[in-house]
């Protein structure tokens, strides 16, 4: 686990790492979500980012804003056991927890090339799709088709 935990860090190290990265000729993307119980939909959409470009920064929401974008009883697990799964993950590189309920904060600090959302989003509907192209950076979508639902999957276990 030391290896997916070096992986974790405050955004100001995130933009240092990205920066760092760029400087080398490397392109980087953005995903992120709450990654609230980590099911195969999470990792095709995540290695689906990192097809995208060189480097993979994986933006995981706090546990205040799980909670109010989910409702009550969630988040499931709290953000630093979220962040640590999604970093065990091969595809991703850099993990960040983030307080706000969407992502214009990192977009704006990090400026990824590309901007990653799921199949449940089209280009045009991706909320954040003004401030990726303010900075000339372009938005894909990727993975599987949303078959796989947190929400259903803690139903199914509850029951």
């Amino acid at each position: 686990m030391r290896e997916a935990a070096a992986k974790m860090a405050p955004l100001e190290a995130v933009r240092e790492r990205v920066e760092a990265v760029r400087r080398e000729g490397k392109t980087v993307a953005l995903a992120n979500g709450c990654f609230d119980v980590l099911h195969v939909g999470h990792v095709r959409y995540l290695e689906g980012a990192k097809a995208e470009a060189d480097v993979l920064v994986v933006g995981v929401n706090g546990d205040a804003s799980v909670r109010r974008l989910k409702g009550e009883g969630r988040p499931v697990m709290p953000a630093e056991d979220r962040a640590l799964l999604v970093a065990a993950l091969r595809a991703v590189d850099h993990v960040v927890v983030f307080e706000e309920d969407d992502v214009t904060s990192l977009l704006l600090t990090l400026r990824p090339d590309v901007h990653c959302k799921g199949t449940d989003y089209t280009p045009e509907t991706v909320p954040e799709k003004d401030v990726v192209r303010s900075y000339g950076g372009r938005v894909a979508i990727v993975g599987d088709p949303k078959d796989h639902d947190t929400r259903k999957l803690l139903a199914r276990v509850r029951s």
